[in-house]
């Protein structure tokens, strides 16, 4: 900076009545950095100016407790945003604190102190944009300057309240500013006008339209009322009443209010299914207001997971997209405002905040709370929610540990015993047989096609209720739970049954799967060989008691569901080889036993070990390993019965 500039800027007594000051700071570089680095989207002028303009107006309110004079006139606070299309402006006003000479040296000249140039240098480096950015913004307040992003020159034009002296500050953004005196019959009585001569490539910001929807998208909740001009002689348009409804206390608000706000937030024209309305104090301030949709969003599936949450700081808008909840909450529309959080910062910096991580963490735990009290207090109600998104939910029980355990009191699942669904964990085990030491579960892509499964029919049998899940979810978190109040979780579909010691229900035999006749072990024994490459083993079941047979995963390795989801994703190379579980009391079977010995039976019982094994696959929702084959083997079966 030059030694002219230096003492031009030394104090307010020293400016001539027009003075041209350099600033402090190399301000093309800045703008740069703030084009891409800092703002995403240079509309967000608007917000800034607005956010300004209130900031400006609470600072009145402020001073004038101890010095009522300020605001003798009784004007209320204000701010008008108003187009002028001949003369290519937009104008931001106030009637708020204003700004004397000195006041426009120090906020609108002074971007930066000494060693400013150091620090612009060491932001030019990738690895330290976000990091320094949110310093750079709270440390020297830029949110102004991002009206050079749309507009040739700015001209300020305020008097300080209280005063009898009017300002204009005037700069393109290219390296200097100059102050001039104006008169009092053009100034404001009190506070600023900010005037933007827009650019060519920013004649959007002229139509009414645009500005009003970016007012009210981005600074609808500021706690001044907003007007809007959409010509210097037009006539004035309300387009905010000061008030946000989130900072409202719940008994003044009525439920046809929640629901209309509702409906803004979401996009959707239902009725929320639960709402959400807290102030949260300690540490961190902050308002919420929080809804549950009552029906699916479209985007619910949507594979970027991103939820709808808005967050404001002191009622202006950072962004419509935050991180607020996680990926298993995304249903959730709510909006946060806090005080406790930097305004001049973009959405990708202020996620970063450990004050934007305790708020998360908050917000996410009383949502949960309120989940929770409504399935203890309203079972009908949370039924509704959880039929929508409790595919949704379960995502937490894979990704969230540490509200695992909260998850699953919440939880609701279908069950081999209670088809309607609406069945709790707690429900489940507070049910169990005797000697039964695991909850059993099935998985698989539909629950009415699940509850016919063979594999269910030996646990019905002993009246032991199988969770049915058909959710693609189920298959990650069920394989990485521990259990729940002690009972591991198992597959039905897994490895050997183990249920020889529950005992069975009232009026059920038990497969008798120990009863294996030399011939039946013999023919399973051909069946194994018969099958090699395509199973891993052909071995009686302890689990049918109606069907010829099934398919059931290795003791170790993953369930069959899982490897098939693996498998469409390209993340499994090869699935493993299932094992073929033969009800070996099954009239099939010991007909086939029976005739197993000539080489023409051999044949027929060799195209009946493929077709066996190809519908216990078609049982399973999968398709026969080779449909050609199956179909030959399946002719020459029922021709050689018509013969």
């Amino acid at each position: 900076m030059t030694d002219e500039a230096e003492a031009a800027t030394g104090a307010a007594g020293a400016a001539t009545p027009t003075a041209t000051h350099a600033f402090q700071a190399d301000v093309a570089r800045l703008l740069d950095l703030m084009v891409h680095s800092i703002y995403s989207e240079r509309d967000i002028f608007i917000r800034e100016l607005i956010s300004n303009a209130a900031d400006a107006c609470e600072k009145l309110r402020y001073e004038a407790i101890a010095h009522p004079e300020l605001v003798a006139d009784g004007a209320p606070f204000a701010i008008t945003v108003s187009l002028d299309p001949d003369k290519n402006r937009l104008t931001v006003a106030d009637n708020g604190i204003g700004m004397s000479e000195a006041d426009l040296i120090a906020a609108l000249g002074t971007i930066a102190s000494s060693g400013t140039k150091a620090f612009l240098d060491r932001l030019n480096a990738e690895e330290d944009k976000k990091a320094e950015a949110q310093n750079l913004i709270g440390q020297f307040g830029i949110g102004f300057y991002s009206a050079f992003m749309v507009a040739d020159r700015v001209e300020v034009e305020t008097r300080r309240a209280g005063t009898d002296a009017a300002w204009r500050w005037i700069s393109d953004g290219k390296g200097a500013y100059r102050i001039e005196p104006l008169d009092l019959s053009l100034a404001p009585t009190r506070g600023s006008r900010v005037n933007l001569f827009l650019k060519e490539d920013a004649k959007e910001f002229l139509q009414a339209y645009k500005i009003e929807s970016l007012i009210k998208e981005h600074s609808g909740a500021v706690a001044v009322p907003i007007v809007f001009l959409d010509k210097p002689e037009g006539e004035e348009k309300s387009l905010t009443d000061g008030a946000a409804l989130w900072a409202k206390s719940k008994s003044d608000v009525t439920p046809e209010q929640y629901t209309e706000f509702y409906r803004t937030l979401a996009g959707q024209f239902d009725e929320p299914a639960l709402t959400i309305h807290w102030r949260a104090e300690g540490r961190y301030e902050y308002n919420v207001l929080a809804f549950v949709p009552g029906s699916r969003p479209f985007d619910l599936f949507d594979p970027a997971r991103k939820g709808r949450a808005k967050l404001y700081v002191r009622r202006v808008l950072i962004t419509s997209d935050a991180d607020l909840v996680p990926g298993w909450l995304r249903f959730v529309r709510l909006v946060v405002d806090t005080a406790d959080l930097p305004l001049n910062v973009s959405r990708e910096i202020v996620q970063q905040s450990p004050v934007f991580a305790a708020i998360k963490k908050g917000v996410v735990t009383r949502v949960m709370g309120e989940l929770t009290k409504l399935a203890e207090n309203d079972k009908d109600a949370f039924g509704k929610i959880w039929e929508n998104f409790g595919s949704v939910i379960k995502e937490g029980l894979y990704e969230d540990y540490e509200r695992r355990d909260a998850l699953f009191k919440l939880a609701r699942f279908v069950s081999s015993t209670h088809p309607d669904g609406n069945r709790t964990l707690a429900d489940y085990i507070a049910n169990l047989r005797p000697n039964q030491t695991a909850i059993y579960y099935l998985l698989g892509d539909d629950a009415k096609r699940l509850a016919g499964s063979p594999q269910l029919e030996g646990f019905k049998a002993r009246g032991i209720e199988v969770l049915l899940l058909p959710d693609p979810v189920d298959a990650f978190w069920v394989g990485t739970a521990a259990g729940f109040e002690g009972k591991p979780f198992k597959s039905v579909t897994q490895g050997a049954a183990d249920i020889k010691l529950v005992p069975l229900a009232d009026g059920q035999e038990a497969p008798k799967s120990e009863d294996v006749s030399p011939k039946v072990a013999t023919l399973l024994a051909f069946m194994k060989q018969t099958l090699e490459g395509a199973v891993e083993d052909v071995r009686a079941s302890d689990r049918l008691s109606e069907s010829p047979a099934c398919l059931v995963a290795p003791e170790h390795g993953p369930d069959r569901r899982l490897e098939r989801i693996l498998s469409q994703h390209g993340r499994l190379d090869e699935l493993s080889k299932p094992v073929l579980e033969v009800n070996p009391n099954h009239p099939l079977v010991t007909a086939l036993a029976s005739r197993f010995g000539g080489d023409g039976d051999k044949a027929i019982v060799e195209d009946s070990a493929w077709l066996l094994f190809d519908e216990a696959r078609i049982v399973d929702g999968e398709q026969p390993k080779d449909a050609a084959a199956f179909a030959a083997r399946l002719r020459r079966v029922l021709e050689r019965a018509a013969a």
